[in-house]
């Protein structure tokens, strides 16, 4: 079983929940990560998760995402969930925005309230996604695909619309 790191407002940890136990109506803060990988041509790898996930089921985000085990090394993690969820090893894994916090809402009103380190990372081997965490995936331009998310912010995750400006805005992807 899989455990979260809650945390305190300021960031300081509290103590651990079971991963699948945290993501209810009423969500407490928690530790988590985003990631989005690049491959030799520059192109973005976006991911639609899959039907059956908890929360945003069906919706187009980021290349993946994940919570780090308690005491876990943040990058080690990114690793470890680039593995499971996409059959992929990765390269050059870069903290790009540290301090990326949201909280969110989603149609089921569950809730997601996270503090989330955003990294960027390269390809580094074939992706063999695992179904029940991506349903779709895709290898897209990063200026069109920032286009696409402006253009319908509705149709991607929250975290994606909200990471994706500061990305640009730093040259990260």
């Amino acid at each position: 079983m899989d455990e979260v790191t809650l945390l305190s407002p300021d960031g300081v940890a509290i103590g651990v929940q079971a991963k699948d136990a945290v993501h209810t109506t009423d969500t407490p803060l928690h530790l988590a990560f985003s990631c989005h990988v690049l491959d030799q041509d520059g192109r973005l790898l976006v991911t639609r998760r899959a039907l059956s996930k908890r929360t945003w089921p069906g919706v187009w985000t980021n290349s993946f995402c994940g919570h780090p085990r308690p005491g876990e090394d943040m990058i080690e993690a990114v690793h470890r969930r680039a593995r499971f969820e996409l059959g992929l090893q990765i390269a050059d894994v870069t903290l790009v925005l540290p301090d990326y916090r949201y909280r969110a809402v989603d149609a089921s009103g569950i809730v997601e309230n996270e503090i989330c380190p955003v990294h960027v990372a390269r390809a580094a081997g074939p992706l063999s996604p695992d179904p029940d965490e991506v349903a779709e995936w895709a290898w897209v331009d990063p200026t069109e695909f920032a286009d696409s998310v402006t253009g319908a912010p509705f149709v991607f995750s929250p975290w994606l619309v909200e990471q994706l400006p500061h990305l640009r805005e730093l040259g990260a992807v």
